[in-house]
């Protein structure tokens, strides 16, 4: 049997543990929602549950390098201690590392899941295919997630805390965010945020149904044509771009990934984020590519994600195998 890791992405909505080889194919994956409201014990013993059961379907311990946990942030780092997450009320002070390895008896190394995405663009995805080494990835999702990549590496900051953008403010006095700040980015730009958005349509325009409403139906109706869920998505897309013009005048980096479920979408909100961030730094305008669907060496490329919503999987399972690119 060959060499294989564990990767967890915990979410705040669901739980995904895979197994991975050391070439990144996928041996066995597990699915289940993230209990959030029975509290950490029980997000912990599905944890463990669903990697024993992975560790026995491929092989045993022996081929184990070690399991990787992409968490959401912040996030005390090296360590693995939760911080106060927004999206996960009542894990504050989760020692994650520490209790996965009391209970697995194996190393674990845990990091933001937005970085493990971005570590994994950067090495399997968007980064490999562009020849790039140094990146910024954008996670939409539950919340807005980011990840820093520089020459390979993630760039965590002084207390493992770096590029959390989606936790800086695109708007002056806007929504109130669970961080405590208004007008964040993960207001506007995140699945929940386009689900709030779509319900409080209905609820203006008197209809039923709205507990239906999900990022995905919006999306579905501003294909079909539905003006009012274009408009969801043209704000999506303007959020963005105020937030990407933030990111390029400050890091001036080669490419910007766009990641997470709501990239699905990318059609309907692109044009009004390119034309946001074109409005909004000049260092944009200078390097921007001819083609904005085409990368090209020497300017500014922002593209979607190529692994989709394993992004964040295979980078946590990478970090066993590259502890030394995550450090």
């Amino acid at each position: 049997m060959s060499i294989f890791s564990i990767g967890i992405d915990l979410g705040g909505t669901n739980l995904r543990i895979a197994a991975f080889t050391s070439n990144w194919e996928r041996r066995g994956a597990i699915t289940t929602p993230t209990r959030v409201l029975d509290g950490p014990g029980a997000v912990l013993d599905d944890m463990c549950a669903a990697v024993e059961k992975l560790v026995g379907e491929c092989g045993g311990r022996g081929d184990l390098a070690g399991v990787g946990l992409g968490s959401p942030g912040p996030l005390e780092l090296p360590s693995g201690r939760l911080l106060q997450p927004p999206n996960l009320p009542g894990f504050e002070d989760l020692e994650l590392k520490t209790e996965l390895e009391n209970r697995l008896q194996v190393p674990v190394v845990v990091e933001c899941d937005a970085n493990a995405a971005a570590l994994a663009e950067c090495h399997a995805g968007a980064g490999e295919k562009c020849g790039y080494h140094s990146l910024c990835m954008l996670t939409l999702g539950t919340g807005v997630g980011s990840g820093i990549i520089l020459s390979g590496r993630v760039w965590h900051g002084f207390a493992g805390m770096g590029g959390e953008a989606g936790h800086v403010p695109v708007y002056h006095d806007g929504l109130l965010c669970g961080c405590g700040s208004r007008g964040c980015l993960e207001q506007y730009a995140s699945a929940t945020a386009i689900a709030r958005a779509g319900k409080n349509l209905v609820a203006a325009n008197v209809k039923n149904g709205a507990e239906a409403i999900t990022a995905r139906t919006i999306a579905e109706a501003a294909l079909a044509g539905d003006a009012e869920a274009r408009q969801i998505y043209d704000g999506v897309g303007e959020a963005l771009g105020i937030g990407l013009a933030n990111l390029v005048s400050t890091l001036n980096l080669p490419l910007y990934v766009i990641g997470g479920g709501v990239v699905a979408a990318w059609e309907l909100f692109a044009p009004s984020m390119f034309a946001e961030l074109n409005r909004g730094s000049y260092i944009y305008r200078l390097t921007k590519p001819a083609n904005t669907a085409v990368p090209e060496a020497g300017k500014t490329n922002v593209l979607p994600a190529r692994l989709g919503p394993d992004s964040g999987l295979l980078g946590a399972a990478m970090l066993p195998f590259f502890q030394s690119l995550s450090s």
